[in-house]
């Protein structure tokens, strides 16, 4: 079974409880259950975290460095429009896919949450269907893997017939 961290920014944690019009009334913990559910479903582990601490944000993607997990979503809340940190932090994780989420369209929010370090470094960003969005971002994750793990096995090929045309 593949690994999948979920790391979940500042205020994630007042899911349900704060904004109600922006975020909805899924508390973070729901989110979790539900994308857990799904994730175990289509044979991937799901592991949820969060914080309101920038440095545990950042120590918990450099676990990602370490192949510890086969992919990354994440969704860092207010640290997406101002951590560069964060943003560096992504740019070490080389061979796994990474999922930018939002519960909200950012696009149709204040001018500030339309720039997204993070954007700069995933492989795709899902946003704008409330609690949803988590889902969406597993099942883009699982093709990622699935998509990588058809490269492997070509350029395994490729290789193979290489070495044959070389004898």
């Amino acid at each position: 079974m593949k690994n999948i961290l979920v790391i979940n920014g500042p205020n994630l944690n007042l899911l349900g409880k704060r904004e109600l019009e922006i975020y909805g009334k899924t508390s973070l913990k729901e989110i979790e259950n539900k994308t857990k559910e799904f994730s175990k479903n289509i044979k991937l582990n799901t592991t949820f975290k969060q914080s309101n601490e920038e440095s545990k944000i950042i120590s918990w993607i450099h676990e990602c460095v370490n192949d510890k997990y086969n992919g990354l979503l994440i969704n860092a809340g207010a640290y997406t429009h101002t951590s560069i940190a964060i943003m560096d932090a992504l740019k070490a994780i080389e061979n796994i896919p990474i999922i930018e989420v939002h519960l909200s369209n950012i696009h149709q929010r204040e001018e500030f949450r339309k720039k997204s370090y993070i954007s700069e470094v995933a492989d795709g960003v899902i946003f704008g269907f409330g609690a949803h969005s988590y889902i969406l971002a597993i099942m883009a994750i699982e093709n990622l893997l699935k998509k990588k793990k058809r490269l492997k096995k070509k350029t395994k090929k490729r290789n193979k017939t290489k070495n044959k045309k070389k004898k």
